[in-house]
């Protein structure tokens, strides 16, 4: 499977934990901690993939890279 980068970060204003794909567009869930939004977004971009899938549609590569600094 390729790797994609998972962003993971806390919202104030949902008071839940967002963790999103950035080279999905439209690939995100939350959790009460880190680790549920994780799991989450692991089942939102799995039932993504398989759907392009059965499209016969090509997954994207990953083009998200991290800042380093």
């Amino acid at each position: 499977m390729i790797n994609y980068h998972i962003n993971i970060f806390y919202s104030p204003d949902d008071e839940a934990y967002i963790a999103d794909l950035p080279d999905f567009e439209m690939c995100s869930a939350y959790g009460q901690t880190p680790q549920a939004a994780l799991e989450q977004v692991l089942i939102a971009r799995d039932a993504l993939l398989l759907a392009m899938q059965e499209r016969g549609l090509t997954p994207p590569q990953p083009k998200y890279q991290p800042e380093m600094g």
